[in-house]
């Protein structure tokens, strides 16, 4: 059962849904010790050194820290694409009625941190960080929940993983709309028309993923020329992968199967490595930082403010049952408020002054930590013993959030 390999331990220690958040706190803590070590020069020189990629002349020059940036977050905003197109069509959000409650508790999760980061840090003009403590790190949190084993019943797991892409969604559109400094319409008109080529594919049901994925570095390259950030294009390519081929074959299933552990094991602990460094030197400077409070405290108090709220509010208003208590939405709230990867690196988008780097990172760091212990302690206490979990809440992975009208119970619970 997918349920039970979710509890096997990995070296006998860890739940393996708790590898890939293990993975990057490791990294991370390697990026630190790389950083205020005699290394730290060179680790700084080499994220500045700029390569060129493409024709002499015509080709694509950045320094090293943009092409990872730019580059292999594109193929994270693949998968995350993929993520995100699964459960719109056969997941937690096909069903408009059962998602309406996530969706509701992910924009609270999204409005309560910018406001409490407007609060803190807008009148000290670093307005463009706003989004930041907007994000959820999936693999970070799922990972901090999967710590708890048996004990977390399915709704509440699927609510967290329903709020969470919800989240990145809203960190798409945030991305798409709010840091592109200047667009190129000829070049906005070029995207355009690749785009289209994506959904002829599409229609056609042409199931070769290296086709797409060929398409995508065009659609990259002139995105990245427009203006738009590049990686956008990732999630425009995912969208584009059908669900199922001419031969009733997945491709998206295949995609989604295959790039999971490039993203989990290589992308996102690369970018880790390059982004979460801070240099220990002078940092005291920066704990009343604006940026710094803004960030952490977004994560920390407006995650679970937002959420809790939210979901309080949707269920009253739609007479619909929560997947937990209220006391459990408060703590998969806080597990909700581990941003890592993602709020670091929309952090990178809002600030290019090196000088931020430092703040944006200590919030990050301060607000996921805070985030992910004071989750762990509230589900702790909030949650039954192992023991007395239903079977059916351990196994039932795709349990709806909100109560059946009466009248349609029968026919929901004859569905195979």
């Amino acid at each position: 059962m997918a349920a039970n390999a979710s509890h096997q331990k990995f070296l006998g220690l860890l739940p393996q849904d708790a590898v890939p958040g293990a993975l990057l706190v490791l990294v991370a803590a390697l990026a630190m010790v790389v950083v205020n070590s005699p290394w730290g020069t060179a680790y700084q020189a080499a994220l500045s050194t700029p390569f060129s990629i493409g024709p002499t002349g015509g080709g694509i020059e950045m320094k090293l820290a943009y092409w990872i940036k730019n580059a292999l977050m594109a193929l994270f905003f693949f998968f995350v694409g993929l993520e995100l197109k699964r459960e719109m069509l056969e997941g937690q959000l096909s069903d408009p009625k059962a998602a309406l409650l996530p969706v509701l508790a992910a924009v609270g999760g999204m409005a309560a941190p910018a406001l409490i980061y407007l609060a803190l840090a807008g009148s000290d003009g670093f307005t463009r960080g706003w989004a930041i403590p907007a994000a959820t790190d999936i693999a970070f949190a799922l990972g901090v929940l999967s710590l708890l084993g048996s004990r977390v019943p399915a709704a509440l797991k699927a609510f967290l993983l329903a709020v969470a892409v919800v989240d990145d969604l809203g960190a798409i559109l945030i991305v798409a709309f709010f840091y592109t400094e200047e667009v190129l319409v000829n070049y906005l008109v070029l995207a355009t028309g690749v785009a289209e080529v994506l959904v002829v594919m599409n229609r056609l049901k042409i199931a070769s993923i290296g086709l797409y994925m060929l398409v995508g570095v065009v659609l990259w390259v002139v995105m990245y020329r427009s203006g738009i950030s590049p990686t956008i294009g990732g999630v425009i390519v995912a969208a584009c992968v059908p669900l199922k081929d001419r031969a009733g074959h997945s491709p998206l299933h295949e995609a989604e199967h295959s790039f999971r552990p490039w993203v989990l094991f290589g992308i996102m602990p690369v970018f880790a490595f390059a982004n979460a460094g801070i240099s220990l030197d002078g940092a005291g400077a920066y704990l009343t930082h604006p940026v710094t409070l803004g960030a952490a405290l977004g994560l920390a108090v407006g995650k679970p403010l937002g959420i809790g709220v939210m979901t309080y509010l949707g269920a009253l208003a739609m007479k619909a049952r929560t997947p937990g208590s209220l006391m459990q939405i408060v703590g998969v709230g806080c597990i909700a408020g581990v941003g890592f990867t993602m709020s670091l690196f929309v952090g990178a988008l809002a600030f290019t002054d090196p000088a931020l780097a430092t703040p944006v990172r200590l919030g990050v760091y301060a607000g996921s930590i805070s985030s992910a212990l004071l989750g762990l302690f509230i589900l702790t206490y909030s949650l039954p013993k192992a023991s007395a979990a239903a079977p059916s809440d351990v196994e039932d992975q795709t349990r709806p959030f909100i109560s059946a009208e009466p009248e349609y119970e029968a026919h929901d619970n004859a569905r195979p």
